[in-house]
């Protein structure tokens, strides 16, 4: 999936020298430790003696590996100590006394008794940037609270807000896990920056909690204002029509999106050849559209169920009506085989314990640079190395 002839040499990152050290596992931390890695930073990862992080075991798809272990670790050290040895945690201490940047998320009160804490390593080391991630933060009721994603993702309401509206959902990708992992990945940035001013470290803290809360801002203030939750619609919209997925002839689906009054005329006109359903007191505002839904459904399943998927979206495109392909993952129409992916040259592959595996780009594009994306290291692949660097003078 690497593009033939790509240049792969690795230039100047903006992160070169910093060494972040991770008591990391699962989703959350290790992905906000893996973005500091593509940037240029070196991640030593402390895992647990035996089968390290537990993400490890999550599934066995990609060659023997896990998914989400390959998707989140990459480009990191690998180093296995039992933090409950006194000479383990010795051993960390005096790498952590080199780090730039610590990051935890044991469960609660875990970082305190191992002396880990922000407070105690920042006492020691005031430009140590201290960043913990917890399930619902350091205080309040639910703090000793279990908190896999699923379990944020209904406490902060996002199941009430997908799925259809029969049968709500959680969303399909770790979203509290990967809301906390981007907040504790900026904020530790933003430390990091202010400490070139400064020259003092920060503790921070990020929980998956407060993290989706903010991403539920919109159903929250519009509850707020309103008394009520926004209509759960599957694909469509609560306060837009028509927003969502239709189908064509040939079983082809496709996602629309009409923001105003203008692109609904045009809609009309162009897409679906009928100028006066524009007008139809049913149809003519967006509250009306909104109401009569289901009537508005039906008008357009009755035109678009005549055409096959391409003719769909050339209306669509030649009208400028905001669409897209409902795609799967895999598949010459997958996400896979995306052709923006092809076209930007998105894809690389880098090194794992089963060989070459494929990875996307990063988001953040830095022009002229290419990211640090190295290999997924093995269970403690890195222990004797680092210890042997990092030992007692």
């Amino acid at each position: 999936m690497c593009a033939e002839g790509h240049d792969l040499r690795v230039t100047s990152l903006p992160l070169d020298g910093v060494l972040v050290v991770a008591c990391e596992q699962a989703v959350a931390a290790p992905l906000a430790t893996r973005h500091l890695a593509d940037l240029g930073a070196r991640v030593i990862k402390v895992e647990r003696p035996g089968r390290g992080d537990f993400a490890r075991d999550y599934d066995t798809v990609v060659g023997g590996l896990s998914s989400h272990f390959v998707w989140l670790n990459r480009g990191k050290e690998s180093v296995t100590l039992d933090l409950k040895d006194p000479d383990a945690l010795a051993a960390l201490h005096r790498i952590l006394a080199r780090a730039d940047v610590f990051v935890q998320n044991f469960a609660p009160g875990a970082a305190e008794r191992l002396g880990l804490g922000a407070a105690d390593l920042r006492r020691e080391h005031p430009r140590l940037v201290h960043c913990s991630i917890s399930g619902y933060g350091s205080s309040g009721p639910y703090r000793d609270a279990k908190a896999y994603d699923l379990l944020i993702q209904a406490e902060t309401g996002l199941v009430t807000m997908t799925g259809t509206p029969e049968h709500p959902a959680k969303a399909g990708i770790p979203a509290a896990d990967i809301g906390a992992g981007m907040y504790a990945f900026s904020g530790v940035l933003a430390a990091l920056y202010e400490r070139e001013r400064t020259g003092e470290g920060a503790a921070l803290e990020v929980s998956l909690f407060d993290a989706l809360s903010e991403w539920m801002g919109f159903p929250l203030t519009y509850a707020a204002g309103a008394g009520h939750a926004p209509r759960r619609a599957g694909t469509s919209h609560p306060a837009i029509a028509p927003y969502g997925t239709f189908t064509a002839g040939d079983g082809t689906e496709v996602v629309l999106a009409i923001q105003n009054e203008r692109e609904w005329a045009r809609f009309c006109a162009e897409v679906l050849g009928d100028e006066a359903l524009a007008t139809d007191e049913r149809f003519a505002t967006g509250s009306a559209r909104l109401e009569h839904r289901d009537e508005l459904h039906a008008a357009i399943d009755a035109v678009l169920g005549g055409l096959d998927g391409e003719e769909v979206v050339g209306r669509l495109a030649a009208a400028g009506i905001a669409h897209a392909r409902q795609r799967d993952l895999v598949g010459d129409d997958g996400v896979l085989a995306h052709p923006q992916h092809a076209a930007r040259d998105r894809w690389r592959t880098v090194g794992s314990p089963v060989g070459e595996v494929p990875a996307l780009v990063p988001p953040i594009g830095l022009v002229g640079r290419e990211p640090r994306m190295g290999a997924i290291p093995d269970v403690g692949e890195h222990t004797d190395a680092v210890l042997s660097e990092f030992r007692e003078t």
